[in-house]
């Protein structure tokens, strides 16, 4: 299992570190750094801090998904799913997250909010060419597979 060095700043005393909660878990769990609770209303967004910063190498990203279980139990996701944190930021890491729910939606101190994957990334090497190369897809879009 390849492991990368993750450097983190607790900016204040209510950051939890990110964590994962098992031996192959793919994302790191992000908790809510409140001091008190913070409701999201019916179609609303709020931006949720966790409380530190962190320096992820170069060539990495850190993408921020929804937890599966506050999606499927009460609506809460990402409204911008996956977020995605570069390299070179090295503010506070917040979550944006949003209730897709039919009631209001409560984010206690120290919960867990969302997902964090960190994943490598490539970068191209962009060329502007006169025409591409074909396909047996050719510029079929959405649905266009039959699938």
């Amino acid at each position: 299992m390849n492991r990368i060095p993750l450097r983190i700043n607790r900016l204040n005393s209510l950051a939890e570190l990110p964590d994962y909660q098992s031996d192959h878990a793919a994302g790191m769990d992000l908790h809510a750094a409140l001091s008190e609770p913070v409701t999201i209303e019916s179609g609303e967004i709020r931006i949720i801090p966790c409380g530190f910063a962190m320096a992820l190498p170069e060539g990495y990203e850190a993408q921020i998904r929804p937890r599966s279980g506050l999606a499927c139990k009460h609506g809460i996701s990402v409204p911008n799913a996956p977020g995605t944190i570069d390299a070179d930021y090295r503010g506070e890491v917040k979550v944006a997250l949003i209730n897709h729910g039919k009631t209001p939606f409560t984010v206690e101190p120290k919960m867990r909010i969302a997902q964090m994957v960190v994943s490598e990334v490539a970068r191209c090497e962009i060329q502007d060419v006169e025409e591409l190369d074909t396909t047996v897809r050719g510029a079929g879009g959405f649905g266009s597979t039959g699938h």
